[in-house]
């Protein structure tokens, strides 16, 4: 009777506790659901205001004189000011992005004349350059040159030369860029010039610092070119990139801090755009624009935190 008391407690309790760990994974699936919910919803939030920043920004660009910024500026308030309301706050998903999707439309109306102008400057600029593009292959055919598999061990005048030619074809593409091909056509370039630059041999003391000059130079362009070439998902890490390797070759310069703080700002990597700016700032307290970024970051640093306490007010309030 004993043992049968016992295999009666023992089922009792195998019971309890398959009835316990279906609880168990039954609230962890819910907690994982929450999760992603929550992920989803960050997503779609960092989106928003991320097109809000981009939007801000358009009529800094070349022709942004052509965008009615009387109407875009009090537009995109608003659609802030929603955003970090109690409405925007409780907004789902589906809601978010509805709101976004209309921001757009609202958005490209202001934006007419700008774009029809870019476009007509792309037209006209993709034409000259694959002129140019053929006059000088047909120039390196006419030479005997394939600067793609240059291994010769040239003088170094002749390096140099190739180097200064790539930069300035890159520098010439830069400046007049009208949207993303031509800014990554220049950064093509300047990645050429960098391809050069690593094959020069025996350096001198001086040459290796005129050389460092360059690459420094180089780095910091192909930086502002990737700033500029939006529709790459990667185009803020490959300016970080560029940025820190112009830092490896002279690290209190300012221009490679404060693009580098840039990206880390539209990243939304605030804390680590904040001590770049301000070493930038300690390096050079007269700079202009470094105090405007710093100003800005801490505006969105603060911002963080009053949603933060926000959130968490709702949650133990």
């Amino acid at each position: 009777a004993a043992g049968e008391a016992e295999a009666a407690d023992a089922a009792h309790g195998s019971a309890l506790g398959a009835e316990a760990l279906a609880v168990c994974v039954a609230a962890e699936a819910e907690m994982a659901g929450r999760d992603a919910a929550a992920a989803a919803r960050s997503a779609a939030v960092n989106e928003l205001e991320g097109y809000i920043l981009e939007a801000r920004g358009m009529r800094s660009r070349k022709h942004g004189s052509l965008i009615d910024g009387a109407s875009l500026e009090p537009m995109l308030d608003e659609a802030e000011d929603w955003l970090y309301s109690d409405a925007g706050e409780a907004a789902g998903c589906g809601e978010l992005g509805a709101f976004l999707a209309a921001l757009r439309v609202r958005v490209d109306g202001t934006m007419v004349a700008f774009r029809e102008k870019v476009e007509a400057e792309r037209v006209a600029s993709e034409a000259a350059l694959q002129a140019s593009a053929d006059a000088a292959a047909a120039e390196r055919a006419a030479n005997g040159e394939d600067e793609d598999h240059d291994q010769r061990r040239l003088k170094y005048p002749d390096r140099l030369r190739m180097v200064q030619k790539n930069k300035d074809e890159g520098t010439e593409l830069f400046k007049g860029a009208v949207d993303v091909t031509q800014y990554r056509q220049a950064a093509a370039r300047y990645n050429k010039a960098l391809t050069h630059a690593a094959k020069f041999v025996d350096l001198s003391p001086d040459q290796r610092e005129e050389v460092d000059a360059l690459k420094l130079s180089l780095h910091l362009n192909i930086a502002m070119c990737w700033l500029k070439i939006t529709d790459a998902t990667n185009h803020l890490d490959q300016a970080i990139r560029s940025c820190t390797d112009a830092l490896a070759l002279d690290g209190e310069n300012v221009k490679a801090l404060y693009r580098r703080a840039t990206a880390l700002e539209q990243k939304k990597d605030y804390e680590a755009a904040k001590a770049d700016l301000a070493a930038a700032a300690q390096i050079a307290p007269d700079d202009k624009a470094v105090p405007k970024l710093q100003q800005r970051v801490e505006a969105q640093i603060k911002r963080q935190l009053d949603k933060e306490k926000k959130m968490y007010g709702k949650m133990f309030g």
